[in-house]
């Protein structure tokens, strides 16, 4: 299953349009996604607030991800607060950051209030679309500088976070679950080893298996399936094979 690092900004010092900060609001969008990733199997490390930029983007160069996923809010340079929209960054020359950066813009579109104003845009000026390691792509969610696109990202953070999350399984080609209390069990096969799938089918891959009688964390239930955490291994499993 996939790994990202999420790098939500820490740029305490850019104001937003009737109180608060962008590194505030976008670490509450990334507090929300939290749920959602576990709940969809994704696996994550994620920047904190002390950290910069330089340093997000090295902690990421530092590990194996499969992405580069860094959250940022917006504003012009005169500070007018004029402009709106969102924007979607990525490498030019990677093949795998545009074609996520487009899935994003288009699940975007169905929740921004002004669908025609997003956009995906080619850049090799920003660190954490040049220089990570793994396809890097940078989300100005809408820009704070301006009243209605700072209210529609306050208004709307389990929204934002959701359709975020939504577009990283489509990415990955992963079912999207809603979150769910997560739960301990155990696995129950009368002997055998379980496999661990990366989707919650028979002729998906199998990323593991773990053994009978061990005790797995349960991310989210779907028919027939359950999404398991064993040993840093997170797939699918047949439920048959879990007493919860």
């Amino acid at each position: 299953m996939p790994t990202i690092y999420l790098s939500p900004s820490t740029q305490e010092f850019n104001p937003y349009n009737g109180g608060g900060n962008e590194e505030y609001y976008m670490n509450l969008i990334a507090d929300a996604m939290e749920p959602y990733l576990a709940a969809s199997g994704i696996q994550f490390v994620r920047n904190t607030p002390d950290m910069t930029a330089a340093s997000s983007i090295a902690a990421s160069n530092s590990g194996v991800f499969d992405l580069h996923l860094a959250l940022h809010s917006n504003a012009t340079a005169a500070g007018n607060g004029a402009v709106r929209g969102s924007e979607v960054y990525y490498y030019p020359s990677s093949v795998s950051g545009k074609r996520f950066a487009d899935i994003l813009a288009k699940n975007l579109k169905l929740i921004y209030p002004l669908p025609d104003r997003v956009r995906t845009v080619p850049t090799t000026s920003l660190g954490e679309v040049s220089r990570t390691r793994a396809p890097g792509v940078l989300i100005e969610i809408a820009y704070h500088d301006n009243a209605e696109d700072a209210q529609w990202i306050r208004d709307n953070i389990e929204l934002i976070a959701a359709n975020i999350v939504l577009s990283l399984t489509e990415y990955f080609g992963i079912p999207f679950n809603l979150p769910q209390p997560i739960t301990v069990a155990n696995v129950a096969t009368n002997g055998g080893n379980l496999n661990v799938r990366t989707k919650p089918s028979t002729d998906a891959f199998i990323v593991g298996r773990i053994p009978n009688g061990s005790e797995v964390t349960v991310y989210a239930r779907v028919p027939d399936w359950a999404l398991v955490g064993y040993n840093g291994i997170v797939g699918y499993v047949r439920d048959i094979y879990v007493n919860f």
